[in-house]
């Protein structure tokens, strides 16, 4: 809106009024002051190409969530070029004490800090016990007071995602509505899992989502049970499935990309890329944070099959 009475007769521009009733556009969400600390616990060997892809995932977190102080810190890391989870979480608790202090020092009236120090959010997409008790022992041996978050699925978004890097390897149509055919199209899928039995169960959640995607069925098995893979494919090619499919439920990190490999080898079919770091991960991060915190309205959506 503009007002005609501005300096030199030139326009002023008017705050617009804030739209009323149900209608009304939601404030934007930004982090608390003096928030924990996000802090994404990466499983796996540390390479360049898990630092790429975890600060991918907390940049999305970032941009979700204004002012979010959002760290990295690797299972298995080093403390120089990859920082351990356990020195993550101190020296966050460091720099809050820091902070107080600092504003004691400069006179103002602070608050001394309650609560937890960091929301740790395992990178994972489904349960894998052995993971998560390495999780849990680096939050114990760093004596800070933090809070550990479920992992990241199942969920409506993971399916989303195992969908695109599907249709990314040409092993799926990228919109059923479209009237076009890809002749690489798998008509039954393999979602592949670490974890035992427990992920097995749970990746099997997220693969009713993707079957209801992709209109063909999905049947989890577990990457590190033998046998496990092959004889899902054979289950599959005896309902009538032939052109398979193996989608690898997993960010990434925590699997050797050579046991993929040799996955899809032994049930005879192409794979897809693992998720990485497709969007929906920093934003399932974020909502698992913002959740723990109480400050989150709702979980993201995924998009509606089409």
């Amino acid at each position: 809106m503009s007002s005609p009475t501005g300096p030199a007769g030139l326009p002023v521009r008017m705050p617009r009024p804030r739209q009323p009733g149900r209608h009304r556009r939601p404030e934007p969400l930004a982090a608390p002051e003096g928030a924990p600390a996000l802090v994404l616990a990466v499983p796996g060997a540390p390479s360049p190409a898990t630092r790429s892809l975890a600060e991918e995932v907390v940049s999305i977190a970032r941009s979700e969530l204004p002012g979010l102080d959002a760290r990295i810190g690797y299972l298995d890391g080093d403390d120089a070029e990859f920082p351990t989870l356990q020195s993550v979480l101190t020296r966050a608790a460091q720099e809050r004490t820091a902070r107080y202090e600092q504003a004691l020092a400069a006179g103002a009236d602070a608050k001394q800090p309650e609560g937890p120090v960091a929301v740790v959010v395992p990178l994972l997409a489904g349960p894998d016990n052995a993971l998560l008790r390495q999780v849990r022992q680096a939050v114990m041996e760093s004596r800070i007071a933090a809070e550990l978050t479920d992992v990241l699925g199942p969920h409506p978004l993971l399916a989303e995602g195992l969908h695109v890097r599907l249709s990314e390897a040409g092993l799926a149509r990228a919109d059923r509505a479209r009237l076009f055919t890809v002749a690489t199209a798998a008509d039954g899928i393999i979602l592949a899992s670490v974890g035992g039995d427990e992920a097995v169960q749970a990746a099997g959640i997220t693969g009713m989502l993707l079957a209801a995607r992709l209109a063909v069925p999905v049947m989890a098995a577990a990457l590190d049970q033998d046998g496990s893979i092959a004889a899902i494919a054979e289950q599959l090619r005896a309902s009538g499935s032939q052109n398979l499919a193996l989608a690898p439920y997993l960010i990434g990190p925590e699997i050797d990309a050579g046991l993929l490999e040799a996955a899809a080898k032994e049930a005879g079919c192409a794979s897809s890329d693992a998720l990485g770091p497709y969007p929906a991960i920093g934003k399932l991060a974020l909502a698992k944070y913002t959740t723990a915190l109480g400050i989150a309205p709702q979980q993201p959506q995924g998009s509606p099959v089409r």
